[in-house]
């Protein structure tokens, strides 16, 4: 779709030491998507082309998790590069702690790190098991950390090495070696860090023209500071679905870019064809924010799509209900019927019936504390909507469609606005790895044909008479 004529290629576009770290073609990834929407036929899709997406491991089992992994690896054989997402669990740790023993046990190398506001020991076991050095006395890293932020502050985090009390605690419970625990103190948390605006899914709507600059000297000052002697990486996610966005976070200096919502609209991607469908016809205006489900009561948002869907405006209402009342019983009869048989589709009593036998298997503790605190209790309730509405649109309930949660930012629509019109307009014809295509190939001719425009012969005439005058 863009021209070329310099010598400015895809190939060229980024950092040469992240595409070599990672064996990559082009400094590009697929970040995941949970509940396995990036799924392991999208990594796969990705790791055959010489690129890397991460599994969406979020919600997801270990059992899952594990058979993702195995599926995987055996379709990638030859060493192709793959990754797999880590989600913080503030309210489950253990889940975290369980996700890096299918990583260690597996031989995963490279994790993408989503979510946290802390670093947690998980990610310390993870950052420092089998830390060595080389001949040449370098720290040898045989797991990769690429952390998204979207706060100066996590970011900083990151780019500090480990706390020293959790790597003190992790030492004692002997789940790291005292030889690991010093050579951590010489390297960062993370190799990578992603620096995400304005995306789908949870967001904190931040702008990539401040964030980017901002992030790039926290990083050069955090480096100065501890004297690494590797570069951590800086690359730029949210609102990446054209050229022109991914050659803009070139330009602002990003050593890698990140796609994920024009990556659930093609055909590798582990949600339903309804979904898709929605989703190739949405416009970049078609988004909207709703409370996040995972973390209703603190009042989190999430940004989805709303094209044709009540999802957004009802999740809307069960917050601003959730504010006001202290209990189910607080709740009038009129607004209590128009939940029941228009949003849940099933009383109160049977969703919290569903929502008390979820918790007696996996939690009963918290089980015990929701049932002595009606207030907790409508919590958890509203929560199920979210859940609910999430199956859903993975499962394609056309029936229940209005309900559909979408995670999307309004990168898709930008996509399907720039594909209009040409092969790529339904998403079947949308393969993950092509659309990494089409977005580096264009970013390249587009930079190129900018980089002409401004250095052509009528700029360099203007540049003379102006150092002349």
């Amino acid at each position: 779709m863009f021209a070329n004529p310099s010598g400015i290629t895809a190939e060229s576009l980024g950092s040469a030491r992240f595409r070599a770290d990672y064996g990559l073609r082009y400094a590009y990834l697929a970040g995941s998507m949970f509940k396995g929407i990036s799924s392991s036929r999208l990594v796969v899709a990705m790791g055959r082309a010489g690129l890397m997406g991460f599994l969406g491991t979020g919600g997801l089992s270990p059992e899952r998790i594990e058979a993702g992994i195995r599926e995987i690896q055996a379709q990638l054989p030859d060493g192709q590069p793959y990754g797999v997402n880590l989600l913080a669990n503030l309210a489950r740790p253990e889940a975290e702690e369980q996700a890096v023993d299918v990583f260690l046990r597996h031989g995963v190398r490279n994790v993408e790190a989503a979510a946290f506001v802390r670093i947690s020991p998980s990610l310390v076991r993870w950052r420092l098991t089998g830390l060595d050095t080389g001949p040449d006395g370098r720290i040898v890293r045989p797991r990769r950390i690429l952390a998204k932020v979207s706060r100066p502050e996590v970011a900083a985090a990151f780019l500090s090495p480990p706390p020293e009390a959790l790597v003190k605690e992790l030492v004692a419970a002997g789940r790291l070696t005292e030889r690991e625990a010093r050579l951590g103190e010489h390297i960062a948390m993370a190799d990578d860090i992603c620096v995400e605006a304005d995306s789908g899914g949870h967001t904190d709507q931040g702008v990539a023209y401040a964030l980017m600059p901002a992030m790039t000297a926290l990083r050069d000052r955090m480096r100065t500071r501890y004297g690494y002697a590797d570069p951590v990486g800086l690359g730029a996610a949210g609102g990446i679905g054209t050229p022109q966005a991914a050659a803009a976070a070139f330009v602002l200096g990003a050593d890698f870019v990140v796609t994920g919502s024009v990556n659930q609209c093609t055909p590798e991607a582990g949600t339903s064809d309804s979904v898709k469908d929605l989703l190739q016809g949405l416009d970049v205006q078609d988004t909207v924010y709703a409370p996040a489900g995972d973390l209703f009561e603190l009042g989190a948002r999430v940004q989805v799509a709303r094209r044709g869907l009540f999802f957004p405006a009802r999740a809307n209402r069960l917050y601003e209900l959730y504010q006001r009342n202290d209990s189910l019983d607080a709740i009038d009869p009129e607004t209590r019927r128009t939940i029941e048989q228009q949003y849940f589709g099933r009383t109160f009593e049977e969703v919290w019936q569903e929502t008390r036998d979820h918790y007696a298997r996996v939690d009963p503790q918290v089980l015990a504390a929701v049932e002595a605190n009606p207030k907790q209790k409508l919590a958890m309730v509203f929560r199920w909507y979210f859940v609910h509405c999430t199956r859903l649109a993975m499962h394609g309930v056309e029936e229940r469609r209005v309900n559909y949660q979408i995670h999307c930012g309004p990168a898709m629509g930008a996509f399907n606005q720039w594909v209009k019109g040409t092969q790529y307009e339904h998403w079947a014809d949308r393969p993950v790895s092509v659309v990494a295509e089409l977005i580096m190939q264009g970013a390249a001719g587009q930079l190129a044909d900018r980089f002409a425009a401004m250095t052509g012969p009528d700029t360099a005439a203007a540049a003379t008479t102006a150092a002349t005058a």
